[in-house]
């Protein structure tokens, strides 16, 4: 009897756990965890592409120690934050997480606008190819960024509406942090550099002969010297 007592109130509680949104809870949980991790792998495939990078720049361009030491603290930084799945349950870690990526990301677009001032630098196969693995990773770790974005949205959806709100509460299933969109037009936009030379100054006007009288304004025939007669108009020399 009591064997099938027990049995009646564990259906019972499934039923009422499913009706209330926690399976579906668990579910997209579940989702966000794994579009974190993806987007977690992405950011150490680019963080170990540094060093090789950096070392193959300062090659040919060690006059450019600002940009080689700006990359190399950025990859430091990124390296001192713990990057767990624990992660997206502390806003504040997660913001600090993110802006020491954006960090590294623009050191990284500086060092590679830099590189274009160096031909040699440029035909070198080494940095062709890291170059090449540096894009195709940007390239991943925008679509895992869109994944996190669209599964914290749903989560996050779900835990503001009645009656899985409730379960949630419980459970103490709270809203997870997201990407802003400060940081998605950040990444979306390749950085602007122009190497060309800027509009050259305008033309200064010849300075004058030593010794000559400048024009009078208005268009008359400059002053005689003195002691000197004008010549009378039409006269011959």
């Amino acid at each position: 009897m009591v064997r099938k007592l027990c049995v009646v109130l564990a259906v019972l509680m499934t039923l009422s756990l499913s009706g209330c949104g926690y399976n579906e809870l668990q579910r997209q949980d579940e989702s966000v965890k794994a579009a974190w991790s993806e987007v977690l792998n992405q950011y150490q495939r680019r963080a170990d592409l540094v060093p090789n990078l950096v070392n193959t720049v300062k090659g040919y361009a060690q006059q450019e120690q600002q940009v080689l030491t700006e990359v190399t603290n950025a990859r430091a930084r990124v390296g001192t934050i713990q990057a767990t799945p624990e992660l997206i349950n502390d806003p504040e870690a997660f913001q600090k997480f993110v802006q020491a990526q954006n960090q590294l990301q623009s050191a990284l677009s500086r060092l590679i606008a830099v590189s274009e001032n160096y031909p040699d630098l440029k035909s070198n196969a080494i940095f062709r190819d890291l170059l090449s693995q540096l894009e195709g990773t940007e390239n991943r770790i925008a679509v895992s960024r869109n994944r996190y974005i669209k599964s914290v949205q749903e989560f996050n959806s779900t835990v503001r509406q009645f009656p899985t709100n409730l379960t949630a509460m419980i459970f103490k299933m709270n809203v997870k942090p997201n990407f802003s969109v400060a940081d998605e037009s950040t990444i979306a936009t390749p950085p602007k550099v122009d190497f060309g030379k800027g509009p050259a100054s305008p033309t200064a006007p010849a300075p004058a002969p030593r010794g000559a009288t400048p024009p009078v304004p208005g268009g008359n025939a400059p002053a005689p010297a003195p002691g000197t007669t004008p010549a009378p108009a039409g006269s011959k020399g």
